[in-house]
């Protein structure tokens, strides 16, 4: 099987969710279908058959979260000495070499990936090509759009 790094940050928020869903949606889904049997013909109860269809979707994202969270590899990045290397959890402060356009990404986990919040996959085409590097280093990214060129202006453990 094979293990998916996660940060910190990452494993917690999906651990917050798991304990929602078993504390919190359970309970009530579990309570909604009891009350909708009581409505009588469950043939033509629509409010039973909702209710076990979203039980159904509570129950497989806690058996996905539940294997998400097993096969992680939880990384903290704090623990780890910084050497101004772009690493797994790390936080990159990287410019555009032609239009000195900054952007600020961390890399996480495939899951934790929001590009929105700054959150930039491992696996993806510009992780991928910072990861190993050092601050000064100017890395080049093949995008949908051609050949970019960013230079690595800061990498911090956050």
């Amino acid at each position: 099987m094979n293990k998916y790094p996660m940060t910190v940050q990452g494993a917690r928020a999906l651990e917050e969710e798991l304990a929602h869903l078993t504390k919190v949606m359970r309970p009530q889904l579990s309570q909604a279908i009891g009350e909708a049997r009581e409505l009588g013909d469950l043939k033509e109860n629509a409010e039973y058959h909702a209710a076990r269809e979203q039980q159904g979707m509570v129950e497989a994202r806690i058996r996905d979260i539940e294997g998400r969270l097993q096969n992680s590899v939880v990384i903290d990045v704090t623990t780890i000495p910084h050497t101004g290397k772009v690493i797994f959890g790390t936080t990159v402060d990287i410019a555009n070499v032609e239009t000195d356009e900054a952007v600020t990404y961390q890399i996480v986990g495939e899951d934790e990936a929001d590009i929105k919040q700054g959150k930039l996959s491992v696996s993806s085409p510009i992780a991928r090509a910072l990861v190993g590097k050092e601050e000064g280093d100017v890395v080049t990214v093949r995008t949908p759009s051609g050949i970019v060129e960013y230079e690595i202006v800061e990498v911090r453990h956050v």
